[in-house]
C-alpha cells in the first residue's frame, strides 16, 4: 500500500508480529492522504496545461484553414486572370509589326514564367512567415496576446501578397520598367510613329487587362496604372491586405446579375478578416464591409460551439451581409458634447430625443434638428459627482427612470414644460448598474450593485419583490418582448434567467469572465452576452447552441438588439462599435471612435444608433440600408 522507502520501520523485538499503534496508523494514513492530495493536484494542473494547449492548436487549426481558403480564391482569380489576358493578347498581337510582335510573343512568355514562380513561391512564403515569424517592433501583430498571434497573419498579407497581386510584379507595371516598354525598341524617327500607335495598342491591352482585374483586385494604397482610379480613393484608407478579398464584391457593370450574385456568394467567406472601416460613410455600395481590416488589429472570427466544447469556424450563408433589413453601413451625422463620461444613452419613440447620462445629470437633446449644439434642457439626478448609470424612457416617452452611483432611482415626469421629478424609489443597495422596463409599463427592474434585482411597482412606487441570486454585482438587465422572463448578468461570471410569473431563477449560465452586457433577441431565442474577456457569446436559449465572437480587442461595455432582430450592435473599450448579424456573427460594419465606448442604444424604427463615450460626447448614427 505504502510507496517504498517512504515510512520508516518501526522498532520491533526479533521474532515478533509486525505491529501499528493507533497514531501511527493516523500519521500514515495522514500522510498518504497528503501525497495523494498533492498527485491529483499536479494531475490537475496537467490537464489544465493540455486544455490550454488544446485551445491554442485549435486557434492554429482556424488560422491556417482561414490562409487556406484565401490562397485558394486567389488560385481561382490568377486562373480566369491569364486566361481572359492571354485572349486579349491573341487578339491584337496580330495587327501589331512582326517585329514588335515577335517582341512581345518573347516577353509574355517570359512574364508567363515570372508569375509561375510567383505564384508558386509567395503562397508558399506567405504559409512559412505565418507560421513561424515572431512579431518584431515593426510588425503589425507586436502587440500582446491574441494581438500578437494574428498580427502575423496581418504580417503575412500586407507583406507579401499585396506586392504580387495575381502573380503580377505591381511595382514593375507602376515604375514602366523601359526594359519592357516597347519605346525602348525605337531607332529612327521615322518610325516612332508607328512605334506610339502600337504602344497605344499595348497601353489598351494593359488598361483592358486591368479592366478585366478590377472586379476581381484587392483594394490597394498603389496609383491605378494608366490614370485609373485607385479603388483606396473610392473607399476610404481601406487597407489592402487586411481586406481579404473585398474587390471580389466590387461588380463591374459588365458582369451579369447571376455572375455578380456567384461570386459575390463564393468571396463572403467568415475566415477573411472583417474589421473596422475607417471611412464607412465613404464605403462603395455592394462589398461587405465585413471584409476590410483593422490596420494593425486581427480579424474578426465567429465560431460555433456544440454542446462538448468544439470549436469550429462558422460558414457564413450567402445572405448574411444583404437583405431586407440588413444595414450596410452607418453614417455619423451628430456629435453632442455632453462634457462628462456619458455612461447612459436612450434614444426616444418617435426618434426626436437623445437622453445622456454623465455625471450628476440626464442632458436631454434634440436631434430633429442636426444644427442644435447645446441640449434643451437639464436633468439634475444625482450627487454631483457620482455618475448615472442607466436611464430608461417608458414606451410612451412621457417619463425617464435614472439610476446611477446612488441608492435612489429617479422618475422624471416629460410632459411637463419643464421636466420634474415625480417620485424617487430607494433601495438598500449603494448603487444601480442597469435598468429593465416591462413591456406594460408597470414594472421597473434594477440591478443592483448588491447582486440583488430589485423589482418596483410603477404605479405604488413600491418595491415588491428581491431577485437573488449573483453573488456579485448585477450589471446588466433586459426583458424578453412578452415580459414574461427576464436575463441579468453579473459580475459572478453568471448570466441568469428569471420567471416573472412565478418569481423563479430558470437558468443560470456560468462563464469564465465578468459579465458586462447582454441583450435578448425581440424576435427570436438568442440571447448575446458581452464579457470582460473581450468575446461576445450568442447563446440560444433553450438549446446548448452558441456562437462564440472575437472582434473586440478588449471588454464588451454595452450590447443593443435591433427591434428586428436580425442584428445587433456592441461597443467596448477598445473604441469600437460593431454590428453583428443575428445569431452568427458576421461582421455588418464597424466604426471607431476617438475613446472607449461604454454605451449604446437603437431607435424603436432600427434607423439611428446613438453611442456614449469616454471622451465626454455622444454620437449619433444614421443605419444605412
Amino acid at each position: 500500500m505504502y510507496p517504498q522507502g517512504r515510512h520508516p520501520t518501526p522498532h520491533q523485538a526479533p521474532g515478533q508480529p509486525f505491529k501499528f499503534t493507533i497514531p501511527e496508523s493516523l500519521d500514515r494514513i495522514k500522510e498518504e492522504f497528503q501525497f495523494l492530495q498533492a498527485q491529483y493536484h499536479s494531475l490537475k494542473l496537467e490537464c489544465e496545461k493540455l486544455a490550454s494547449e488544446k485551445t491554442e492548436m485549435q486557434r492554429h487549426y482556424v488560422m491556417y484553414y482561414e490562409m487556406s481558403y484565401g490562397l485558394n480564391i486567389e488560385m481561382h482569380k490568377q486562373t480566369e486572370i491569364a486566361k481572359r489576358l492571354n485572349t486579349i493578347c491573341a487578339q491584337v498581337i496580330p495587327f501589331l509589326s512582326q517585329e514588335v510582335s515577335v517582341y512581345y510573343v518573347l516577353n509574355i512568355e517570359r512574364h508567363k514564367q515570372v508569375s509561375l514562380l510567383q505564384s508558386s513561391f509567395a503562397p508558399l512564403y506567405c504559409v512559412y512567415v505565418c507560421a513561424h515569424a515572431a512579431p518584431t517592433a515593426g510588425d503589425p501583430g507586436s502587440g500582446e496576446g491574441q494581438a500578437g498571434h494574428h498580427g502575423r497573419t496581418e504580417f503575412c498579407h500586407r507583406g507579401t501578397c499585396p506586392s504580387r497581386e495575381n502573380g503580377l510584379d505591381k511595382t514593375r507595371l507602376l515604375k514602366k520598367d523601359p526594359s519592357c516598354s516597347p519605346a525602348s525598341t525605337a531607332s529612327s524617327a521615322s518610325s516612332s510613329s508607328l512605334k506610339s500607335k502600337e504602344m497605344g495598342m499595348v497601353s489598351l491591352v494593359y488598361s483592358l487587362a486591368a479592366g478585366l482585374r478590377t472586379p476581381l483586385a484587392v483594394s490597394g494604397p498603389y496609383p491605378g496604372p494608366f490614370g485609373m482610379l485607385p479603388h483606396a480613393a473610392m473607399n476610404g484608407e481601406l487597407a489592402s491586405a487586411g481586406a481579404g478579398y473585398a474587390g471580389l464584391h466590387n461588380m463591374s457593370p459588365q458582369m451579369s446579375s447571376a455572375a455578380a450574385a456567384a461570386v459575390a456568394a463564393y468571396g463572403r467567406s467568415p475566415m477573411v478578416g472583417a474589421g473596422f472601416d475607417p471611412h464607412p460613410h465613404m464605403r462603395v455600395p455592394g462589398m461587405p464591409p465585413s471584409l476590410s481590416g483593422i490596420p494593425g488589429g486581427k480579424p474578426a472570427y465567429s465560431f460555433h460551439v456544440s454542446a462538448d466544447g468544439q470549436m469550429q469556424p462558422v460558414p457564413f450563408p450567402p445572405d448574411a451581409l444583404v437583405g431586407p433589413g440588413i444595414p450596410r453601413h452607418a453614417r455619423q451625422i451628430n456629435t453632442l458634447n455632453h462634457g462628462e463620461v456619458v455612461c447612459a444613452v436612450t434614444i426616444s419613440n418617435p426618434t426626436r430625443h437623445v437622453y445622456t447620462g454623465g455625471k450628476g445629470c440626464v442632458k436631454v437633446w434634440d436631434i430633429s434638428h442636426p444644427g442644435n449644439k447645446s441640449p434643451v434642457s437639464q436633468l439634475d439626478c444625482l450627487n454631483r459627482d457620482n455618475y448615472i448609470r442607466s436611464c430608461r424612457l417608458l414606451p410612451d416617452g412621457r417619463t425617464l427612470i435614472v439610476g446611477g452611483e446612488a441608492s435612489t432611482l429617479s422618475i422624471w415626469d416629460l410632459a411637463t414644460p419643464t421636466p420634474r421629478i415625480k417620485a424617487e424609489l430607494t433601495s438598500s443597495a449603494p448603487a444601480c448598474y442597469a435598468l429593465a422596463i416591462s413591456p406594460d409599463s408597470k414594472v421597473c427592474f434594477s440591478c443592483c450593485s448588491d447582486g440583488n434585482i430589485a423589482v418596483w411597482d410603477l404605479h405604488n412606487q413600491t418595491l415588491v419583490r428581491q431577485f437573488q441570486g449573483h453573488t456579485d454585482g448585477a450589471s446588466c438587465i433586459d426583458i424578453s418582448n412578452d415580459g414574461t422572463k427576464l436575463w441579468t448578468g453579473g459580475l459572478d461570471n453568471t448570466v441568469r434567467s428569471w420567471d416573472l410569473r412565478e418569481g423563479r431563477q430558470l437558468q443560470q449560465h456560468d462563464f469564465t469572465s465578468q459579465i458586462f452586457s447582454l441583450g435578448y433577441c425581440p424576435t427570436g431565442e438568442w440571447l448575446a452576452v458581452g464579457m470582460e474577456s473581450s468575446n461576445v457569446e450568442v447563446l440560444h436559449v433553450t438549446k446548448p447552441d452558441k456562437y462564440q465572437l472575437h472582434l473586440h480587442e478588449s471588454c464588451v461595455l454595452s450590447l443593443q438588439f435591433a427591434s428586428c432582430g436580425k442584428w445587433f450592435v456592441s461597443t467596448g473599450k477598445d473604441n469600437l462599435l460593431n454590428a453583428w448579424r443575428t445569431p452568427y456573427g458576421a461582421s455588418i460594419f464597424q466604426s471607431k471612435e476617438s475613446s472607449s465606448v461604454l454605451s449604446c442604444d437603437i431607435s424603436v424604427d432600427d434607423k439611428y444608433i446613438v453611442t456614449g463615450s469616454g471622451d465626454k460626447k455622444a454620437t449619433v448614427y444614421e443605419v444605412i440600408y
